[in-house]
């Protein structure tokens, strides 16, 4: 007989612990395997539950179970299949009546009734029935007063890995006294049923507030996960007085914190991972009294295209560790090609916020000194680079103009002009106007905050015509915003948006600065400028609980 309690053998990797644990099994008919609570759940006739395997325990479980292959810089890489990007159409809320009177109900925020959820519910618990599980036991919130305990039950390794990567990992002792305030059970072999599950297609996200439970199923695209989680902390925040942002953090010597607001594809992730400055986060962000805390402990990078000459902090931090989803590999030499968009344009890398060199560990920094929303306007109309004035900065956060990219969602395949709240409304639950009223309050707190508008999209000419604005020229307008080398320069509004365009920005021609300089016809130009600005007015429309001067601080039409 084997006297070995399997618990303790944390140290070996899963295929000598699965060796070890089949010989308890056959020595030890009444031994029971740890199932760290997932009964609690509903959860029962498990296969093998792992709790927070260490990198290489779950790398080795991914590649042996066959869900990904090493490439040559050491990173898993994945295939997740059809979903190769979120899926927005198949998110729900749980209509229940805690929170029903406060969710803006909408084609983002979609109800599923509770007795729908129960029923998904159901097929959930009975999927997993002798299955093996992978567990991870974390947090989200950087800053301790608001720190939140997620657990995250997954079916795959691969998913697990990427969990571990995204959330704040704990220390021992934390793992020890751990307490899960959201959970999350993925399970993307399962497929929904749209007639018996009321739901559109074979994909479902479901959230319940209540329950405080996250249902994924159909999908394997691991950007859900950490979404799911992200719309969790924007309901739940707010309560404690907390604005929730979706965007990036970094930080200079001087302690001068500065945030990039933008929809995926705009540039955050990249104009965030500054050599000269630290990053803090280059997504998910909270914003307190005492200044601004990262949600998450990792980075998710838009990879297609990805150079070591443009983004170096990127490039080095896709190593053993790191997780890329579609990205394509040589054959032989298993070098990644991440200029092949064949699978997806959306490829993707996950990886520890630690995995960039100077990265601020604790997550957290003061006020920011500057504030830059990111768009890539599809028209080519908006300015490079525009200061706003509170007013306007309210505006335009609600407004949250930008063009879909290529591959961020399921279906875009072309850049699409969309108009996308708190510039990430299918991630908001409440009202826009509940966010774009908290942040109306810290601009008035912090006066010296400046906010800009960058458009990181085309100039020139509309999509198809122009030309993408060249990120040397973007970073050098993020520099100058960021270490106050606009503070002297004259700024004209724009005739059409009113947004204040600088006379001269160090490092960039001063004929882009204009956009209707760099157009061959300054009538197209004015028409283009026009028919944006007439969206621009249509899409506010929806706001009628905006105040006055907030209307007024957007385009003007004669």
């Amino acid at each position: 007989m084997v006297n070995l309690d399997i618990r303790k053998t944390s140290l070996n990797p899963p295929v000598i612990q699965s060796f070890l644990e089949q010989e308890v099994a056959s020595n030890n008919p009444e031994y029971n395997f740890p199932t760290y609570g997932l009964e609690n759940l509903g959860l029962k006739n498990l296969g093998r539950v792992y709790r927070n395997l260490s990198i290489p325990q779950l790398v080795e479980c991914a590649i042996a179970r066959g869900e990904g292959r090493l490439a040559s810089n050491g990173a898993l890489v994945v295939e997740t299949g059809k979903y190769t990007g979120r899926s927005p159409k198949d998110r729900y809320i749980v209509d229940e009546p805690s929170s029903r009177d406060e969710i803006d109900w909408n084609n983002l925020n979609v109800p599923i009734s509770e007795e729908n959820f129960e029923k998904l519910y159901h097929r959930v618990r009975a999927y997993v029935q002798g299955r093996d599980l992978y567990i991870f036991d974390g947090y989200v919130g950087a800053d301790p007063r608001y720190h939140f305990g997620v657990r995250v039950i997954n079916e795959l390794a691969s998913q697990n890995l990427f969990v571990h990567q995204l959330f704040l990992r704990p220390t021992a002792a934390e793992l020890a006294e751990h307490k899960a305030d959201f959970t999350v059970i993925a399970v993307p072999g399962l497929q929904g049923d749209p007639e018996e599950d009321g739901i559109r297609s074979e994909a479902f996200i479901v959230i319940h507030l209540a329950k405080r439970i996250v249902l994924i199923g159909g999908s394997q695209y691991a950007g859900e996960m950490k979404k799911s989680i992200f719309s969790m902390m924007n309901y739940f925040m707010t309560k404690q007085g907390i604005l929730p942002m979706h965007g990036a953090a970094n930080i200079d010597k001087h302690g001068h914190t500065a945030l990039f607001f933008g929809l995926s594809g705009t540039g955050k992730t990249t104009l965030s991972a500054d050599p000269h400055r630290s990053l803090i986060g280059d997504d998910e962000h909270g914003w307190s009294e005492k200044g601004i805390f990262n949600f998450e402990g990792g980075c998710y990078a838009k990879t297609i295209r990805l150079s070591e000459e443009h983004e170096p902090q990127i490039w080095s931090a896709l190593k053993f560790g790191s997780l890329l989803e579609n990205v394509i590999l040589d054959r032989d030499t298993r070098i990644p090609d991440y200029d092949d968009g064949s699978l997806t344009e959306n490829t993707r890398a996950a990886y520890p916020v630690d995995y960039i060199p100077n990265c601020v560990t604790q997550g957290v920094g003061g006020h920011p000194k500057t504030i830059i929303f990111l768009t890539a306007d599809a028209f080519g109309v908006l300015p490079p680079i525009a200061k706003l004035t509170r007013e306007q900065a309210m505006y335009h956060f609600l407004s949250g103009y930008t063009s879909k990219l290529a591959g961020t969602e399921r279906g875009i395949t072309t850049p699409q002009v969309t108009f996308s709240a708190c510039f990430g409304q299918c991630f908001f639950p409440l009202s826009p106007t509940v966010y774009d009223e908290m942040l109306g309050e810290r601009l008035e707190q912090h006066p010296d905050t400046q906010v800009y508008l960058i458009n990181t999209g085309w100039s020139g000419g509309p999509y198809g015509v122009g030309q993408r604005i060249a990120i040397k020229n973007t970073r050098a307008m993020v520099s100058a915003a960021l270490n106050g080398k606009l503070e002297d320069v004259n700024f004209t509004p724009h005739p059409i948006f009113q947004v204040l365009v600088p006379e001269t920005v160090p490092g960039v021609p001063q004929r882009i600065l204009d956009p209707q300089n760099t157009w061959d016809d300054a009538e197209a130009y004015e028409q283009q400028a026009k028919e944006l600005a007439r969206r621009f007015r249509e899409n506010f429309e929806q706001f009628t609980n905006a105040r006055p001067e907030i209307v007024a601080a957007g385009p003007v039409v004669k």
